[in-house]
């Protein structure tokens, strides 16, 4: 039975899952949010797909207790949307938008819709300038830069949270342009969601910060809505208000594991893995919206955090957000069991965008070319590392004890550094003082003049 006047629907039919099936919905909007009652208890939905006879309605929020046969839907004729202001900094929202901090919504500025849209191709103009997070292994060696998507792809149990808590406390633009930073936790556990609250607010970090919680124990569903919810608001920081923004996305596997699991409610047709085929087209419609405008002030970077399943970088979530993203920032097993923190491996790391943010006049003038003969040596030495498990040390030659040492400092002195601030100068100097026992003539990625001007004195 439908209510023509208010666009009540009491036709439910079926509950699977996450998903309320309703006969008889033709007048429902794809996208469109509903309120659903039973039972004297009222869930927000919204639809998802709508066909002649069937529409499929996401319940938002806990299913149990609802009736399909005592289950009345609400059509509001509005798709799903956040109000957004300037007075979201600071605050704390729950994974669909609503306060989670005990304070009154903020005044809205706008009220825009969460999907969104990826920026026009005319008018995205090219990433560049550098975003200082003071992590050595990501400012010295894969430098991040304004408007990039560049993911850290993590393996269950690596500290891949503490690592983005520290980037969100960190990070900073050089030069005093305005800065924010929008965090999005996507099935955290209640401990990790506390950490990340009293981490930045200790650290005087939460003024310039948007946090969206999601909780393991909210509804999987909510997921699909965080990570949209936060870069709607950092479109509004960016291209409303001038500021450059950086939404740190953790963990974008959870995201994927609910749009698995209603994809197996409308009994879809799987791809790789379970997983949805639509599944690149889904992410690509949440890292696109990273970027800069021409002719207009702000950007939107993007760090998402990617757990592999079963340490998988060919696993379909981390292979496609490859695919879709400007290179990867890889956490390591081995040197997170050696106590080295952040445990980011350099070699399979990349930022493809470096070139564009590091160099003279954006940097330093040795920027590049010492990343490049760190990473040059540093592959050398971890080849010796591993013929030096099969010959032993002490059969080693001189010439490759020296890069084995170098691996060894290099991952000790620069990678390592726990939970202090580096600034991209004190970085690029420890990477000299690592490369000063190596003749000059050993620096082929560097020209002489660069090699003469930052050396350090007494270097052979």
């Amino acid at each position: 039975m439908r209510d023509l006047v208010t666009r009540r629907i009491r036709s439910a039919s079926a509950l699977r899952g996450p998903l309320l099936f309703v006969r008889g919905a033709r007048r429902a909007r794809l996208g469109e949010i509903v309120r659903i009652r039973c039972g004297g208890e009222e869930r927000r939905g919204q639809v998802i797909e709508v066909s002649e006879e069937v529409a499929a309605i996401q319940v938002l929020e806990e299913t149990r207790g609802i009736a399909p046969d005592r289950t009345e839907v609400i059509l509001s004729g509005e798709v799903a949307c956040l109000p957004v202001s300037r007075a979201m900094l600071g605050r704390t929202f729950d994974g669909t938008g609503r306060p989670a901090d005990g304070f009154p919504p903020p005044v809205p500025e706008a009220i825009v819709p969460v999907n969104g849209a990826p920026m026009n191709v005319t008018r995205r103009a090219k990433p560049s300038e550098f975003i200082e997070t003071g992590i050595s292994a990501i400012d010295g060696m894969n430098t991040l830069v304004r408007g990039q998507k560049l993911p850290i792809f993590s393996c269950a149990g690596l500290p891949a949270s503490r690592l983005a808590a520290q980037i969100v406390r960190q990070a900073r633009t050089r030069g005093g342009d305005p800065f924010a930073v929008v965090f999005g936790a996507i099935g955290a556990p209640f401990r990790e969601c506390q950490e990340f609250l009293d981490s930045f607010a200790a650290s005087g970090a939460m003024h310039r910060t948007v946090v969206f919680l999601n909780r393991a124990d909210d509804p999987p569903i909510e997921r699909l809505l965080t990570p949209r919810c936060a870069l709607t608001c950092a479109e509004h920081l960016a291209f409303t208000h001038g500021m450059h923004v950086l939404v740190v996305l953790t963990d974008m596997t959870a995201y994927c594991e609910a749009l698995r699991e209603v994809a197996l409610a409308r009994d879809e047709l799987p791809g790789r893995r379970g997983y949805p085929g639509y599944l690149y087209t889904d992410l690509a419609s949440i890292f696109e919206r990273a970027g800069r405008l021409s002719g207009r002030p702000g950007s939107v970077t993007q760090i998402p955090v990617v757990t592999m399943p079963d340490d998988d970088l060919t696993h379909p979530v981390p292979d496609l957000t490859g695919y879709i993203t400007e290179g990867q920032v890889v956490l390591s097993r081995d040197l997170d069991r050696r106590g080295i923190f952040p445990p980011v491996d350099v070699l399979p790391s990349l930022s493809r965008l470096m070139g564009l943010g590091a160099g003279e006049g954006r940097t330093r003038a040795d920027h590049r070319p010492l990343a490049d003969q760190i990473y040059a040596f540093h592959a050398r030495g971890v080849d010796v590392r591993r013929m030096a498990a099969i010959v032993g040390v002490a059969n080693l030659g001189d010439e490759e004890r020296r890069f084995l040492e170098f691996s060894e400092r290099f991952e000790q002195e620069l990678v390592h550094q726990g939970d202090s601030f580096r600034t991209l100068e004190e970085t690029l100097d420890t990477g000299w003082r690592l490369l000063s026992g190596f003749p000059s003539s050993a620096l082929t990625r560097m020209r002489p003049d660069l090699a003469e001007k930052y050396r350090p004195t007494g270097a052979p």
